[in-house]
């Protein structure tokens, strides 16, 4: 589940390698609930500390962290790189956010989109 070491997502992480959803929710100024939501969780998922350190959970929230930090370099901040993920439509894929397609189980779609080469002068996805 190692994800490259990033500013962001060392802000985040603990030493075993677990999303401390504390410290997601604080550098994002969002609530768990709002992150269990995004992520595609339910809101025991995030407050129930057996839940969080679960592999299922961790590998959704690490998924969002991800993508959050390929955002940065256009979005210029980690909370508007999650407004960036909850509302910004896809034209690729039919108008769907990141957000949606995290949702249905597509996150590594996500990741690859933000991730994929862009053509000289074309900012963000």
């Amino acid at each position: 589940m190692a994800a490259p070491r990033h500013a962001f997502f060392n802000d985040v992480i603990d030493g075993n390698d677990q999303i401390e959803i504390d410290r997601l929710a604080k550098k994002l100024r969002v609530t768990k609930t709002v992150l269990a939501f995004a992520s595609g969780l339910s809101r025991d998922a995030v407050s129930t500390p057996l839940r969080l350190s679960a592999r299922t959970t961790q590998s959704k929230l690490h998924d969002l962290v991800e993508i959050l930090n390929q955002m940065l370099p256009w979005t210029g901040s980690a909370a508007q790189a999650f407004l960036w993920y909850r509302t910004h439509p896809l034209v690729s894929f039919g108008g769907r956010t990141a957000e949606d397609l995290v949702k249905e189980g597509r996150a590594e779609t996500v990741k690859s989109y933000v991730i994929r080469p862009r053509p000289p002068g074309c900012e963000g996805p």
